[in-house]
Parts: C-alpha cells; structure tokens; sequence
C-alpha cells in the first residue's frame, strides 16, 4: 500500500515518542484531511453554478420538503449546524439572488414562510445532479464493496457521536 501524508507524521511522531500509541491520530488525521480535499472538490462543482456549498444546504433542504417547497426558519435551521442569525443571513443572500421569497404563513400571521421561487427550483435541481455526479466521481476511487464497507464504518462511528 502507498505510503500518504500522514504515514510520515505517524513515523516521526513513533521515533520521537515510541512509548505512545499513536494509531488513532492517523485514523483521525486522514479523515481531516480527506475531509479537506473532499470539500474542496464538492464546492468547486457548486462554484461552477455560482453557488456556495451554504446556499446549496438552505435550497436543497427546501427541494428535499417536496411541494410546495416552502419551510419555516425554525425547519430550516434544524436541518443544518448554524446559528439563526447565520441562517438569516443565508436566506437574506438567496433572497436578493431571487432564489427564495418570504411568503406570510397562513397557519400563522406572525411568522413567515421561506419559498423556493421558480428560479430557485431550477438552480437547484441542476446543482443536486452536478453535486450526486461529483460524489460518484469522488468515490468512483474505491470498490463498492469498500464503499458499502466504508460508509458502514462511518455511520457507526457518527453515530456514537449523534
């Protein structure tokens, strides 16, 4: 097998330290930095579209709701990592892009609605195909069996965490 980066880092770190077990930091360092390479691939192909991979989170969350594409900011921010004012910011963006609107809740006149317009929908559609076609490319590097092996792993070890 090929020798990578962190391989070096762990070989350095036995000859200065040998009386600490440095395994996991290579477990850890490689997916930091495979995390690092693969975003940088994902959001070349959002970039392409005029996209960041912020935007395409809010407006996929909204396509992923089905019809009439519309969620509250509360729904939207419990799909995501991010503060509300982030979030506000997010839909402020894509609003001015002409991307989302604020529709009036009608179950609720003191809240509001986020929409995906039509130009929104269309920009979204384009990017999810770009995006799933990028992330076959991107793991077109591995078996599917070492996929499904792979992604396995993963989700166990998220889990733990979630």
């Amino acid at each position: 097998m090929d020798e990578d980066h962190v391989d070096r880092i762990l070989a350095q770190w036995r000859r200065e330290r040998p009386d600490i077990d440095v395994e996991p930091m290579g477990v850890l360092g490689r997916l930091a930095r495979l995390s690092t390479y693969l975003g940088r691939e994902i959001e070349k192909t959002f970039l392409e579209l005029g996209l960041s991979s912020a935007s395409f989170d809010v407006l996929a969350a909204l396509r992923r709701s089905g019809r009439p594409y519309r969620l509250s900011p509360g729904d939207l921010l419990a799909t995501t990592m991010i503060t509300s004012g982030t979030m506000t910011n997010r839909i402020d963006q894509l609003e001015k892009a002409g991307l989302v609107e604020r529709l009036s809740n009608p179950e609720d006149r003191r809240s509001v609605l986020i929409a995906l317009k039509p130009e929104g929908l269309d920009l979204v559609e384009r990017a999810v195909t770009a995006h799933v076609a990028n992330q076959h490319r991107l793991t077109a590097l591995l078996e599917p069996d070492e996929q499904s092996a792979l992604d396995a792993i993963l989700r166990k070890y998220l889990t733990a965490f979630e």
